[in-house]
């Protein structure tokens, strides 16, 4: 029997290149990976002039129903934004084992995104400013109602869940991994990685947390 196929959902105003380096390496170690685009990220938003926060949960669960059909079951790993629908995909669809990685729960530092901001102004980065001028606040309003819907949903988590989380991140602040630790009801571990920000399978733990996350998923 083949490894079980693993469904990436990246983050808010995100793409799927946030979670393509540890797609890569997944499909490396002979897994079969789906890496949903999924509504209002930052290629697409404020298209059509309708943003609602069940229009991520959709998306997700269409993927989601899609895979069951397919298999008995499948793993799912959540970037930020999509930690919250993956930890609710969890409670709903035949999901063997979850990886959070930053989950989105206590979402913003603002002292940490501050210096973030900074240095990357410094460096002539401009384009994450861009992108935040670009989100329409509607989205933001929408994204924090997601947040609201889908935080009571990690109590119903029974699965094994790996947590991952950055403690250099600027944008989820660190202790929400404690926090998502703290209320999941399945076997779950921790491992925080100290020289990452935000973007955790572009950083320098990369590697380390690729390899955190297949032997997570190897696991019977």
């Amino acid at each position: 029997m083949g490894k079980p196929p693993c469904l990436l959902l990246h983050g808010f105003t995100g793409g799927t290149d946030e979670l393509e380096p540890l797609a890569r390496e997944l499909e490396r170690c002979g897994r079969s990976c789906v890496l949903p685009l999924l509504p209002w990220n930052g290629r697409k938003l404020g298209e059509g002039g309708r943003v609602h926060w069940k229009d991520w949960v959709e998306a997700a669960e269409e993927e989601a129903r899609n895979l069951e059909r397919q298999q008995t079951s499948f793993d799912v790993v959540g970037f930020s934004m999509g930690g919250l629908l993956a930890a609710y995909m969890a409670t709903k669809y035949r999901v063997r084992r979850l990886v959070l990685l930053n989950a989105a729960v206590i979402y913003i530092s603002p002292a940490r995104f501050a210096r973030e901001l900074t240095m990357r102004l410094r460096q002539g980065d401009r384009g994450h400013l861009e992108k935040m001028g670009g989100t329409p606040l509607q989205a933001t309003w929408q994204f924090t109602r997601l947040v609201k819907h889908m935080r009571p949903e990690l109590r119903k988590v029974k699965v094994p869940t790996l947590i991952a989380q950055s403690e250099l991140d600027q944008v989820v602040h660190p202790f929400s991994a404690r926090y998502v630790h703290s209320k999941l009801q399945g076997p779950k571990e921790l491992h925080t990685f100290p020289r990452s920000n935000h973007l955790i399978c572009q950083g320098p733990d990369a590697p380390e947390l690729f390899r955190v996350v297949e032997r997570f998923l190897a696991a019977d």
